[in-house]
């Protein structure tokens, strides 16, 4: 009793599909992981726009927690 054969499906072809990323796709994200990056190794450059004085409490107390 033989079994049945199975053919391997075909590969699936290009035609239609551009793989290719724009410069942009990539340079956007590593220019904004790099401002970030800076930012937190430098938080004296940063300054905060005047807003609600208990946001800015809470920022400056995680910054007080995070450095110990």
């Amino acid at each position: 009793m033989s079994a049945p054969v199975h053919t391997p499906p075909h590969p699936a072809t290009r035609a239609g599909a551009d793989s290719r990323l724009p410069w942009w796709a990539l340079a956007l994200p590593a220019l904004a992981f790099t401002a970030l990056l800076l930012l937190i190794l430098h938080p004296s450059d940063a300054h905060a726009a005047g807003g609600d004085p208990a946001i800015t409490h809470l920022f400056e107390r995680i910054e007080q927690l995070t450095t110990r």
